[in-house]
């Protein structure tokens, strides 16, 4: 076959030479998140992490997590914005190991894409920098692919896996809750990564952005906020008041997040929870049902604790300290139901 009729793996649309110079820009990035634990560097075909520090740890429990973004994807390619999205992929998986007490040790992403255009996928990068680093956790692989003919050259997806270590003893399971404890919910910084599918069809115009400015800038400034992570906070606050169950409010809302944390029997009535521009202004401008809202929506709260009344103040002064936003929303029952009375 004369040269000018062979084809190459870059005919076909998948360019290795700039994946290879993805990887030289990003690692420098990468490694920012690395501690002593992390050997080798990024490119190796498996990522090394040493786990000799377990043995200071009587029963070390392993957790593993693994979410992604969703449709959320879709408005980050249309306003352009693409280094936030890590930080909410990053959110997705750290936040749910935490609901047992895990304190995330590593993270590896996977990217998949119809072309590799190196400033957006830095920028991507740069944002699961970012959020490793608010997880303290450390970033040590990942893998992108190019999927020329498979999706359109300007679309991606993410997903993220995270392990992390609780000690047995110390792992929150939820089993102790009883009726009468007290239900605190933390600030969400707006729907986070959930509920987009509905979000995209009732703000954006056949997938593209409205052609209003305000529009927009409510998409971009209320709508498009990274997921709050909430490690390091919660981290500190087990060490010091006996949390009884954890629950990260993502996907479902209140009705389908709630219930996986309560023993049987034990049901839950939510009866305060803060006012938010985001979802009033959403709710109001297309005349959502509220009680559909609290099934899809974190309404405000991202992440909920429950705990023993008599802990409730000291609870409250230890995640104001630490610079959360905490309410007391609700208080568990005998009913077995989620209720939600506003």
């Amino acid at each position: 076959m004369s040269d000018q009729n062979k084809v190459t793996y870059k005919d076909a649309g998948v360019d290795t030479e700039k994946g290879q110079e993805f990887v030289k820009r990003i690692k420098a990035n990468v490694a920012t998140t690395h501690n002593q634990n992390v050997l080798g560097g990024l490119g190796g075909f498996a990522a090394c992490y040493d786990v000799s520090f377990l043995k200071s740890y009587q029963e070390p429990i392993l957790l593993s997590g693994t979410d992604g973004v969703g449709t959320k994807l879709q408005i980050a390619r249309e306003l352009g914005i693409h280094d936030t999205v890590g930080i909410d992929l990053v959110a997705m998986c750290v936040n749910d190991i935490l609901v047992n007490g895990g304190k995330p040790l590593f993270f590896q992403d996977y990217i998949a894409c119809g072309k590799l255009h190196l400033p957006t996928m830095e920028a991507i990068v740069s944002g699961i920098v970012k959020g490793c680093r608010l997880a303290e956790c450390a970033l040590v692989g990942g893998e992108t692919a190019e999927h020329p003919g498979v999706m359109p050259e300007e679309e991606y997806d993410l997903a993220g896996f995270v392990v992390g270590v609780v000690e047995k003893n110390k792992m929150i399971d939820g089993k102790t809750i009883r009726p009468g404890d007290m239900i605190v919910g933390l600030s969400s910084s707006g729907p986070h990564s959930n509920g987009f599918s509905l979000i995209r069809k009732l703000l954006l115009k056949d997938g593209k952005l409205p052609a209003s400015q305000d529009q927009i800038d409510f998409i971009k400034n209320f709508v498009f906020v990274p997921t709050n992570i909430y490690v390091k906070s919660i981290l500190s606050l087990i060490e010091k008041v006996n949390v009884k169950g954890m629950v990260h409010i993502t996907g479902g809302g209140f009705y389908e997040n709630i219930p996986r944390v309560l023993p049987t029997g034990v049901g839950a009535e939510i009866f305060s929870l803060p006012e938010t521009y985001v979802f009033s202004k959403l709710e109001k401008d297309h005349a959502l049902d509220r009680n559909d809202m609290y099934g899809t929506f974190n309404m405000g709260i991202g992440y909920i604790i429950v705990v023993e009344s008599n802990q409730i103040d000291s609870v409250m002064n230890e995640l104001n300290i630490l610079g959360e936003k905490p309410y007391i929303i609700g208080k568990t029952n005998d009913t077995g139901k989620i209720t939600i009375k506003m």
